[in-house]
């Protein structure tokens, strides 16, 4: 008999995280971590084609479909607020860049 495979599968929401520890037989994959792990019970993003929000393994998103290795931390990610770069150029144009840019008193 195979030794299972263990894994965390972690969800940050504003206002809470939940790292939820799973253990699966060889062969499993990501989306079945996310499954066994019930997280998707408290994860407010649309689930994609195949029922599941976004994941990914060490902050790079993967396929559900991806083998889950012994140790793997899985991330279930949820929706942007803001795009990036947008959230940049507010950041860059705020009150140091309106100095910069207004009257002077």
């Amino acid at each position: 008999m195979s030794a299972l495979l263990r894994a965390t599968v972690v969800l940050a929401l504003p206002e809470r995280q939940w790292v939820v520890e799973v253990a699966l037989a060889p062969g499993a994959t990501l989306g079945e971590a996310v499954q066994r792990s019930g997280l998707l019970a408290h994860c407010p993003a649309p689930a994609e084609a195949g029922g599941l929000p976004p994941i990914g393994l060490c902050h790079r998103r993967r396929d559900p479909q991806t083998p889950l290795r012994d140790g793997d931390r899985i991330e279930i990610y949820r929706a942007l607020r803001i795009d990036p770069m947008e959230a940049r150029r507010l950041r860059a144009a705020g009150p140091r860049g309106a100095r910069a840019r207004g009257p002077r008193a």
